[in-house]
This record gives C-alpha cells, structure tokens and sequence, in this order.
C-alpha cells in the first residue's frame, strides 16, 4: 500500500520550516507514482487535505512548488497528469479560487498568486507540433494550423501574464522558500516565451490569407504581444537583479513597436468591410494609397515590407490631419500682415531639398557671387536712399 509512503513522504517535503523543498521528495514521489499508479489518485486526497488545511505560508508554498516541480518532472503522457485533470474536474483539487491567508499580506498574495499560476498551466496545450514541419498542403489545413498557433499564442500570454503576477512583494522575495520557486516559475516563462515567438510568426506570416475570424484573432494577440513585452522585460530585469536564474539564461524579448501596431491595424481595416461576406476565406486583393497591396499565397513572405509602407502611410496621414492652412475657409478680414505673421511662424516638418553645386564652380565663383549678391542688397534698399539722399 502506498498510503503510509505517500503520506511521510507529503509531510516531509511540505515542512513548516524554512529550508527550501528538496528535490529527493520530488524524486521520491515520481518513483512511487511509477510503479503504483493508485498513488496518483492518493496524492490528489493528501495534497488538498494538506494544503486547504494549512494556515502556514512555508507549508503553502512547498505544498504548490511541489506540485509544480512534478508537473515539470514526469512526462505529459505519465498517468499522473491525467489523474490530476481528473481530480481538478471533480473539485478534489482546487487552486482557483484559492482561500488561503495567512499573517502576511505579502505573502498571501503569493501563495494566491502561485495556486492560480498553476491551475492555468494544468491546462495549457501541449507542444505537439514542430514548427520547422513542412507547410500544409492545402489552404484549409493552414487555415487550421493557424487557428491552433492563435490558441496556443493566446494560452501562453496568458500563462506569461500569471508568472508575471508571482513577482512576490516587500520582504516576501527575501525567504528561501520564495526564491527557490520563483526560479522554477521564471524558467517555465522562458520556455512558454521560446515557444510564443515562432507560433506568433506564423500567425503573422499567413494573417492575410485568413478567414475575417482569423485576422481579428491575429490582431489581437499581436497587440497583445506588443503590450505584454515592456512588462516582461522590465520584469526580467527585476529578476536579474534579486539574482533568479543565471543572467545567460534569459531570453532576449523581441520589442514590437507601435507603428507596426498602428500599421497593422491599419492594414486589417482597409482589407475588411464588417458585412454578411466578411467570412469568405478567399484570398483577397486591397488598394491602400499611395501603392497597391495585393494579398495571396505567395505575398505571406512580404509581411515585413507591406508593415513597413504601411507605417509610412499612417505617418503621412498623421501629419497631413495635424498640419494647419495658413488661410482657413471662412476667417474674415485676413490681410496680408496676418498672411505674413502666419507664415513665419508656421514650423515645417521637413527642411527643404538643397542642391550642391560643383566644388570648383563654387570656390572659382564664390567671391564674385557674394558681390552681386551685396550689390543688389545695396541696389534694392530704400534704406541707403535716406540715408545717402545725394548719392547717384
């Protein structure tokens, strides 16, 4: 029987005191897990018996890190994950919502903010599919394959989010306890982030193609990532700072800037019209001023260059709305001296076209053209007649 086992060894790795969760628990409980497969379901019974218990932070958070730590260790195939989805659809296991409190304000948003982590990553999809795989066939399997690559973009944000909100408050990243299972929530952000790129990629690379459904999906979590980017990074610097995780370990986080956002958007309204034949999932073919954008199989590999005149197009629409006419329809009384006032003022945006001439022209003529240039100062100023009146 693997009761009195399970048990002592629960109640070892789960310890109200301040040394952190030891991996030999960990390895212990996979070792028993694999040749008494009935220990799964015990497991389910003595962790929530265990943790919804407990009104001690130490024994809280080794209660989740070890759950986690054998969510990461035993394949996704093991009869331990599906007894444990099966235990969390009968309510037997419960992280959300999650009750626990203890003295701590600090540390009690932790323990909620790592329960909830781990109910969303009991339920993320597995990585089956490798993205370097030839492409489908077919226009409606890669229709398919990018309605799953949305999925699973949109899961791992949200899965990137949680991690985020473990970022423990004031004093409560002091503990050993905390740190050690920050290190493992903040290694899963490295790979959930080293599986979102690609999958984003795809996405992108095949929006225009896609059924009206599809591009909306796409636009979202494109905005999405462009968003969640500057917290990730300010959040991993934050981790390199209290020393989590080696510094080579950290992935670089792609910026996304906001006038490929902009463009983006920009693009995906000039393609639709919101009516009854916006579901067509033909191909189709758009007019975007000052070019001519075509969308088909083969133009998916111009994603980069078609943002990038699209971007010029919303700067040049941006500045032709901002920029004023010196003369507005309507305006009374506008004579010259209000013309003139308005035009010195007015600022321009780009410096005029300068055209250089010839060196040697420029330095035989240099002196010459700088007399002429004073002499019809001279010739044309009504200010030297009153001042030389006899002067002819």
């Amino acid at each position: 029987m693997p009761g009195p086992d399970l048990k002592r060894i629960l109640a070892r790795a789960t310890s109200d005191d301040d040394v952190a969760l030891s991996e030999t628990y960990v390895w212990d409980l996979a070792s028993l897990f694999s040749y008494s497969p009935s220990a799964s379901q015990a497991f389910a019974l003595s962790f929530t018996r265990r943790f919804g218990r407990t009104k001690s932070w130490r024994v809280a958070v080794k209660c989740l890190h070890l759950l986690h730590r054998l969510l990461r260790t035993l394949p996704s195939d093991h009869p331990f994950h599906s007894h444990l989805l099966r235990s969390h659809a009968n309510a037997i296991i419960s992280l959300n919502p999650c009750h626990f409190r203890c003295t701590s304000d600090e540390l009690t948003i932790f323990v909620r903010s790592y329960a909830l982590f781990l109910d969303e990553a009991l339920f993320c999809l597995q990585v089956t599919k490798d993205p370097s795989l030839p492409p489908p066939e077919t226009f409606a399997k890669k229709v398919e394959e990018v309605d799953q690559a949305v999925e699973l973009v949109s899961q791992l944000q949200g899965l990137l989010d949680r991690a985020m909100d473990c970022r423990p408050l004031a004093t409560a990243g002091r503990s050993s306890i905390v740190r050690s299972a920050m290190k493992h929530i903040i290694r899963d952000s490295f790979m959930w982030y080293a599986t979102l790129w690609p999958r984003l990629m795809l996405v992108l690379d095949n929006l225009f193609q896609m059924p009206h459904r599809l591009c909306i999906a796409g636009l979202d979590i494109y905005t999405s990532a462009a968003e969640q980017a500057g917290r990730l990074e300010e959040y991993y610097d934050w981790c390199k700072r209290m020393s989590l995780c080696g510094p080579y370990e950290y992935p670089l986080v792609e910026k996304i800037p906001q006038i490929q956002v902009r463009a983006m958007e920009s693009l995906v309204e000039n393609m639709w019209q919101l009516t009854d034949s916006s579901s067509s999932s033909s191909p189709v073919t758009f007019s975007s001023s000052p070019s001519t954008l075509t969308v088909s199989e083969s133009g998916s590999s111009n994603c980069v260059e078609t943002l990038k005149n699209a971007a010029i197009n919303v700067e040049w629409e941006k500045f032709e709305e901002e920029e004023k006419p010196l003369i507005q329809f309507g305006q009374e009384c506008a004579d010259w001296e209000d013309l003139l006032e308005a035009s010195v003022d007015c600022s321009w945006t780009w410096a005029p076209l300068i055209f250089d001439e010839p060196k040697e022209r420029s330095q035989n003529n240099g002196d010459n053209g700088l007399r002429k240039h004073e002499a019809n100062l001279q010739e044309y100023n009504p200010f030297l007649d009153h001042a030389h009146p006899h002067a002819m």
